[in-house]
């Protein structure tokens, strides 16, 4: 008998430890869970192109990270009316597509599943601290040199640098996606942390502190991904988990991509 999409939910969460939680922004945004699937899509955020490319592909359950109707928690009532949000919601609804996000619980995995992404497409899990799989010792490199290495294994056309181009870095935190300003800072404060590599930042925050750090002789430096960029490539690995648990099913990864174009 063939699996409904709630079957394949319900066995990912099951996978993962302190789960289910009682709140939690990993629901179902869209569709009917009880249908067979049919397919699985991944990615960062579900666009309106990764909508439409799950449907060529043809899959019906779409695993995205991030919020799929532009707020944390999906609310929709303000909507009402807006025609972006009428046309991805009748796009889903006309194709029978089940959107479940898988936020929390991804974040829950040990070890973190975006995380470990990150860290097998810039080659550093080895280099990784066993105990904090977000803290990395690398080959000694400049800043610039290692803005070059990320920008290339991860895809990216651009990055946002603060700190000294020509600054020795071997000590790298990862702090994907979009965390408190105040956190970035602990981090880059630490004696054993030379380089932040971080998704979005406040720009009152921890580029402020990496400028007046240099004033005070200390050095250090902050690289700003993008927060899709951040957190794609553990939404990419996710594929590779989910093969051995649904076996004949076809699972692929669509990119939503950098929402933004540098001029």
């Amino acid at each position: 008998m063939q699996q409904t999409i709630q079957n394949v939910i319900d066995t990912i969460i099951e996978s993962i430890p302190g789960a289910p939680r009682e709140d939690t922004v990993d629901t179902v945004k869209s569709g009917d869970p009880s249908q067979p699937v049919t397919g699985i899509v991944t990615t960062f955020i579900a666009t309106c192109q990764v909508i439409e490319r799950a449907i060529e592909l043809g899959a019906n359950l779409i695993i995205t990270h991030e919020p799929t109707y532009y707020t944390h928690r999906d609310e929709v009532a303000w909507l009402e009316g807006n025609p972006v949000y009428a046309f991805k919601r009748d796009l889903l609804e006309r194709n029978g597509i089940v959107v479940w996000r898988f936020h929390d619980y991804w974040h829950m995995h040990r070890p973190d599943g975006i995380t470990t992404g990150v860290l097998k497409q810039l080659g550093w899990a080895s280099y990784a601290d066993p105990d904090q799989r977000a803290r990395c010792t690398i080959p000694a490199t400049s800043l610039s040199e290692l803005v070059a290495t990320i920008k290339e294994r991860l895809g990216i056309e651009a990055v946002r640098v603060a700190g000294d181009p020509s600054m020795i870095c071997r000590h790298v935190a990862l702090l994907v996606g979009a965390v408190p300003g105040e956190m970035q800072v602990e981090v880059l404060g630490q004696e054993g942390v030379d380089v932040l590599v971080c998704g979005e930042t406040q720009e009152w925050t921890a580029c402020e502190y990496v400028r007046d750090a240099a004033c005070s002789g200390v050095h250090k430096a902050l690289i700003v991904l993008g927060h899709a960029n951040s957190e794609e490539p553990g939404m990419n690995w996710l594929v590779a988990w989910l093969r051995p648990r649904f076996p004949g099913l076809a699972i692929a990864h669509v990119p939503a991509g950098d929402p933004f174009r540098y001029v």
